[in-house]
């Protein structure tokens, strides 16, 4: 029994904390939380978990606040995730929903997460080793402009302006687009890179400085597509936290610009029997990182791609585990539809 308590009284501080980011007393729980022992037996118990390093004193008042070791004890005592509010799925529905394209879809999930979660929302753009070349169109604009727009099995949509050296009828355009699409289309977009100019298209096609401008184009987009990447949302939100991070923000700022280490991160996690993970300060080995956590999990039908959050350690976690959950399953029903 008394290690239970000690587990009621390190969730109240941890929630406490969380609210209020300022240290817990032994007084304050006794007030706020129904723990039905007397404030003696709760500082007795503060004073275990404290020897067992799962809360520490930040000065020398009697105030306590978790420490890495005691959040880490307190999310893996997390059992069920909460599910959201009907109004909060309601909204997850309705922006997803709305959203026309796979680039579109991920930008409004992460804005979506990130005003869900108060934290920086994070999505890993799938990987497009799979995806092959769907549909292609040229579009005349003007004299010396062509709109080239490829779209993708997956649904990326990717567009480049082409110039060239004079104007195209519609009917020319119309011809070397099915010309293209009669040779390419269904080819996997990692076999476009490098491949365009090889017996694919007929002889004369290659005498077209057209034809030249448009294989360079589809290769910079075959790259593209296939280049990992991360688009994130909400890091205004680290802003109103700067007083999580003991020296200073730049660390995570600059691990959020550069990106490579949050696609090593992402790449290592392994979602727990409630379907997400959760990584917290040192445990992720990136020094950057050491004052943050990081809690994602996969979506659609690649297990290579994750969505997840990123925020300090001191941060709502039953609430957005359960957020990054159900945000992927919804964005996972839409993508497999």
């Amino acid at each position: 029994m008394s290690e239970f308590r000690r587990l009621d009284v390190l969730r109240a501080i941890v929630e406490d904390y969380v609210q209020s980011h300022e240290p817990v007393g032994s007084k304050a729980l006794l007030d706020r939380h129904n723990l039905g022992v007397s404030a003696a037996t709760i500082r007795n118990d503060m004073a275990l978990l404290e020897e067992e390093g799962l809360i520490a004193a930040p000065h020398t008042s009697s105030g306590r606040i978790p420490t890495e070791k005691g959040y880490r004890r307190f999310v893996d005592q997390i059992g069920e995730l909460k599910p959201l509010s009907r109004a909060e799925r309601e909204a997850i529905n309705k922006i997803l929903d709305s959203s026309q394209d796979l680039d579109e879809v991920l930008h409004s999930t992460v804005r979506l997460l990130a005003r869900l979660t108060n934290q920086v929302a994070l999505i890993q753009v799938p990987h497009y080793d799979t995806a092959s070349l769907r549909n292609l169109d040229l579009v005349g604009l003007g004299s010396a402009q062509v709109l080239m727009v490829m779209i993708a099995s997956n649904g990326t949509v990717d567009q480049r302006m082409i110039s060239t050296a004079r104007a195209y009828s519609d009917e020319e355009l119309h011809a070397l687009k099915l010309t293209l699409l009669n040779a390419l289309g269904g080819r996997q977009l990692a076999e476009l890179v490098g491949s365009l100019k090889l017996n694919t298209v007929p002889p004369q096609l290659h005498e077209d400085p057209l034809f030249e401008s448009i294989v360079d184009s589809l290769q910079e987009m075959a790259r593209a597509a296939n280049a990992q990447r991360i688009v994130m949302a909400g890091t205004a939100n680290l802003a109103r936290s700067s007083g999580d991070f003991p020296l200073t923000l730049t660390p995570v700022l600059e691990a959020l610009e550069e990106q490579v280490v949050l696609l090593k991160l992402f790449s290592e996690l392994e979602a727990d029997s409630r379907g997400v993970a959760v990584t917290i300060g040192t445990e992720h080995h990136y020094g950057q990182l050491s004052d943050a956590t990081v809690i994602a999990t996969t979506y659609g039908s690649d297990a290579r791609s994750k969505l997840g959050v990123l925020g300090p350690t001191r941060m709502n976690y039953p609430s957005s585990m359960a957020s990054v959950r159900a945000v992927a399953r919804y964005l996972s029903k839409i993508l497999t539809n």
